[in-house]
């Protein structure tokens, strides 16, 4: 891992990318989840961009749409009904479909893993099967980001996982 410029942008938008993601986890309407998420997932589009991670590039696009898509669908229901569903299934399609475009190794499908696994975690009505998620979902990025060769995403990452369990633990209460 060369210090290039090309790296040290890279690394500068992972930075805000989590700083958005931790102002998520403290957050409990769904809606202001999911709009922080668009901006942090822009901001790591781009990060990925400057990395040339392509699979994390196509996992963040994938992550704007659904985000958008929640936003559209955002019903006052808290009952999951076959419309969520085939949401949700049109969304790991595209995941499935993209991943195998953009394959690299195995550890490319982390980002593939963890964008489905949070996908699940937003689709859902609750904000606490998000936060009950975000430590494993954390696990997953952070084995991506050594693979993509992210300092920060790793470090960072770690941070976020924190946040994540410290969100959780004020659900709870």
């Amino acid at each position: 891992m060369e210090l290039t410029l090309t790296y040290i942008l890279s690394q500068v938008f992972i930075i805000i990318n989590y700083i958005l993601l931790v102002i998520s986890y403290q957050s409990k309407n769904r809606r202001c989840i999911l709009i922080l998420n668009i901006f942090s997932l822009t901001s790591s589009c781009i990060s990925y961009i400057f990395l040339n991670a392509k699979t994390g590039i196509a996992m963040a696009i994938v992550s704007i749409i659904r985000n958008i898509i929640f936003i559209l669908n955002n019903e006052e229901n808290d009952k999951i009904t076959k419309k969520d569903i085939g949401i949700l299934l049109f969304i790991y399609s595209l995941c499935i479909i993209l991943a195998i475009f953009t394959y690299e190794t195995s550890l490319s499908l982390m980002s593939v893993f963890a964008t489905m696994l949070y996908t699940y975690s937003v689709w859902q009505k609750s904000t606490k099967v998000y936060k009950y998620l975000g430590a494993p979902i954390c696990l997953i990025w952070i084995i991506y980001n050594i693979y993509i060769k992210s300092l920060f995403g790793f470090i960072l990452e770690f941070i976020l996982m924190i946040s994540s369990i410290i969100g959780l633990i004020k659900e709870n209460k």
